[in-house]
């Protein structure tokens, strides 16, 4: 089974490399956000194949977890493709500028069809933001939390899926908590506990997708 493992960064997943390495996994380090994460990983499908692909990178937390605790994103969404007006924002769904339905979209979010490898993950599966910012403002807090009820917010998650049900290729996003939502002091930030965590259940997946075929996942 051909398996790519993407990352925004090194660090967040070079705890891993060794295993990648005697694995012969495939590593595509895209950089930060959801820009250079769409043409990073086109790019590497128009010129590669993967029977998975497995997003692996930390983020930050809207509800009371445990911080370095790791998630599946089951579905994602583009939580600051709009505009604010008169203190409220609006998605480009509700100004009618694209149907919530059309394709890869369902009722506004990018959702993993993909029951089969959701389940070989044991974490928790749960639905992510992404946005183009670190969300530090209780107003957009709230808003998020109100209208999204998310539990995971990162800059990359929802381009990947994106990208992913686009190019019909199975996938899963792992997300690994290093900071509450809003907390600036990086001292309270769960950082290497949150790599740490990540690199443990990317290698768990990995090694449990060693025992599937290349067709068992397909879309």
């Amino acid at each position: 089974m051909q398996i790519l493992v993407v990352s925004a960064t090194e660090p967040e997943i070079k705890p891993a490399t060794p295993f990648f390495i005697k694995n012969r996994i495939d590593v595509l380090k895209t950089g930060i956000g959801g820009t250079a994460t769409a043409y990073s990983l086109t790019n590497y499908c128009n010129n590669n194949k993967p029977h998975v692909i497995i997003q692996a990178g930390i983020g930050g937390c809207f509800t009371e977890n445990n911080l370095g605790e790791v998630f599946v994103i089951k579905e994602e969404v583009f939580a600051d493709l709009g505009v604010w007006e008169n203190n409220e924002f609006r998605t480009i769904f509700d100004l009618q500028l694209e149907n919530k339905n059309k394709f890869p979209f369902r009722k506004g979010m990018l959702i993993n069809p993909n029951r089969k490898l959701l389940g070989l993950a044991p974490s928790k599966k749960v639905r992510g933001i992404s946005v183009n910012e670190v969300t530090t403002d209780k107003k957009r807090i709230s808003w998020y939390s109100r209208h999204f009820s998310p539990v995971v917010e990162s800059m990359e998650g929802a381009a990947f899926h994106y990208v992913c049900l686009q190019q019909k290729i199975p996938f899963l996003q792992l997300r690994a908590i290093s900071n509450n939502i809003g907390e600036r002091n990086r001292a309270k930030w769960k950082m290497k506990e949150a790599i740490n965590n990540l690199n443990e259940e990317l290698t768990f997946l990995l090694t449990a997708l060693s025992n599937h075929h290349e067709t068992d996942f397909r879309i």
